[in-house]
């Protein structure tokens, strides 16, 4: 079985859930995950674990990211982007640069967003583009996101391509609406492109076919990174032997079970490895009681 994470480039036209199910093909393997979902038009950056790393999923979901967009002015559309219908149009003549970039500018810091009904987030077990495709809208409670940065990177109305740095759970295409909403002219996303999650940027991110081409001529290794890796801001221990059935099992280990001297902060998390140099997985130092307690488990029996 291939254990790693792969840096794709989800391309337009493809949901998610068909990159994962392509990738089953292509690699003959079928424990494989994504780790957030971009809609069909959408471009760019989708990690995808296999193996051991999809218990990574839940983690890297949880990570800010890095968008490119299109925001059109004066069109408003049910789906909150280029590809719904047309609820509403406005005339933009009368907006000034200087005033769309004051607006735009101030929904950086925390930000309380209502996610669309065209999303994948679910209500009584439904998910709410499910719900929008009968016709039905229901309540959404509005979440706390954050922007970190917005940068115009151009603009001529009623377009403005813009790059957002943003918190886990951010619909950039919501951004676009409730940009339009404040400057009284409505907006809609007409293009969307992830460029960063995490450490994978669009410019190291392969197509489906790419890392087809890589199956077929022995190099996926080259592709992956590791489990492990995904964890190296962590300083690494390894296991004394007498120690290692305590590991294999998800138990605490004391602090002597550590080979070599090592100071470790209180909460402080390390990658843990047995004597065999095998990633085990996550543990936390808890000070009190001077024993490692797991965070995450990675390794799998029968390894």
């Amino acid at each position: 079985m291939i254990h790693g994470v792969l840096n794709v480039y989800k391309e337009k036209g493809f949901t998610s859930h068909d990159v994962v199910a392509k990738l089953r093909v292509i690699t003959k393997q079928k424990k494989i995950g994504h780790t957030g979902t971009l809609d069909p038009d959408a471009c760019g950056v989708l990690p995808v674990c296999l193996g051991k790393a999809t218990k990574l999923c839940d983690m890297l979901t949880d990570k800010d990211k890095v968008y490119e967009t299109v925001l059109l002015l004066g069109k408003q559309t049910d789906t909150q982007d280029i590809s719904g219908e047309v609820l509403k149009e406005a005339d933009t003549s009368k907006l000034s640069e200087e005033t769309v970039k004051d607006v735009i500018m101030g929904f950086m810091g925390d930000y309380s967003q209502i996610p669309p009904m065209y999303s994948a987030l679910k209500v009584n077990g439904k998910k709410l583009y499910e719900l929008a495709r009968e016709g039905k809208t229901v309540e959404r409670k509005a979440r706390e996101v954050k922007i970190y940065e917005i940068q115009i990177l151009e603009m001529s109305l009623p377009r403005v391509k813009m790059r957002v740095r943003c918190s886990k759970g951010t619909y950039i295409r919501t951004l676009c609406h409730d940009i339009g909403e404040c400057l009284g002219v409505g907006g809609c996303m007409e293009e969307l492109l992830r460029t960063k999650v995490e450490r994978f940027e669009a410019a190291g991110s392969k197509t489906l076919s790419e890392i087809e081409a890589a199956v077929t001529e022995g190099r996926m290794s080259e592709l992956l990174v590791p489990v492990d890796e995904m964890f190296d801001q962590y300083q690494k221990v390894t296991i004394l032997a007498a120690y290692e059935k305590l590991i294999y099992n998800g138990n605490p280990f004391p602090v002597q079970a550590v080979k070599g001297e090592c100071g470790f902060q209180d909460g402080e998390w390390l990658r843990v490895y047995d004597m065999q140099n095998m990633f085990i997985g996550i543990y936390a130092f808890r000070k009190a009681r001077k024993e490692f307690t797991l965070v995450k488990m990675f390794m799998e029996r029968g390894n």
